[in-house]
């Protein structure tokens, strides 16, 4: 089974692990990526802001180059999955704004491949049959919560992953893992984002509430496939002893299928995940 591949800017810099990560757990899984050559930023969230016909230009011009792959194409960053949707969606449904695109970008939009998550690939592609039978260190005893935050689900129009409300994808791939995915009011929640920067203590203040909230459903630890998401809930929770760590989803499917490479993922994150799952 093959796959286009977009890993995106944070894939390449500073959440290397998820990158590292997801390619060795597609590779035991007969999952072949072939990442887009020459591929570039899909603009995210600053693109938006500044020129929309841009932030469309931007992620078209990667979508051209899944095209002449002529396959399906996962993203693993879900701010990265959501500009990649967003410039499909406009243009599947609005020819005036297709036809500036293909202008701008050099290329005929064809609507021949799919956009997905690494989640819907995983689930949807692979199967969690097939991943139920590589798992060879069951992560059982482990509580964890799934975060999907807010750009996976959102709009739903476009994204048109899980249930907007109460998604439950993400749960199930780690529930085929061996850890107990609990339930919990805060998996959809916005992390704060950008805001990180430029007015930390709000973001404090919404990672704590995350936390908390994680805390009181039992969890050990949270899960997620954003690199925005888990850069903020480990850099912004509190210190002390009774830090949480937050897991790309694509770590714990690598302690699970037993890779031993999935030891040196560990060593970017800023809360210890030893203190929940033995490295």
């Amino acid at each position: 089974m093959k796959l286009s591949y977009y890993p995106g800017c944070s894939l390449e810099s500073t959440a290397k692990e998820y990158d590292l990560s997801s390619r060795s757990v597609c590779a035991a899984l007969d999952l072949e990526l072939l990442e887009l050559e020459d591929w570039s930023c899909c603009g995210s969230t600053s693109a938006h802001n500044l020129n929309h016909a841009l932030a469309s230009a931007l992620p078209a011009r990667n979508i051209a180059l899944a095209q002449k792959n002529g396959v399906d194409v996962t993203v693993p960053c879900a701010a990265c999955f959501a500009r990649l949707r967003k410039a499909d969606y406009v243009m599947r449904n609005d020819e005036a704004a297709r036809k500036e695109i293909e202008e701008t970008v050099g290329f005929k939009y064809q609507d021949n491949i799919k956009i997905m998550s690494l989640v819907e690939a995983m689930v949807g592609k692979v199967g969690l049959g097939a991943i139920a039978s590589k798992v060879v260190k069951p992560l059982e005893g482990l509580k964890v919560v799934c975060y999907y935050g807010c750009l996976m689900v959102r709009p739903p129009e476009v994204q048109g992953f899980d249930r907007v409300e109460n998604p439950t994808m993400l749960d199930d791939l780690t529930e085929t893992l061996g850890a107990q995915a609990l339930k919990w009011s805060y998996k959809t929640e916005c992390c704060g984002a950008s805001l990180s920067l430029t007015n930390t203590n709000v973001v404090e203040e919404i990672v704590s509430r995350i936390i908390n909230a994680a805390r009181e459903a039992g969890a050990e630890a949270i899960v997620t496939s954003c690199p925005m998401c888990q850069s903020n809930l480990e850099m912004r929770q509190e210190k002390g002893e009774n830090q949480m760590p937050c897991f790309y989803f694509t770590e714990l499917m690598g302690l699970a299928l037993g890779l031993n490479e999935a030891k040196g993922w560990f060593r970017k994150h800023l809360v210890d995940p030893g203190r929940v799952v033995n490295l």
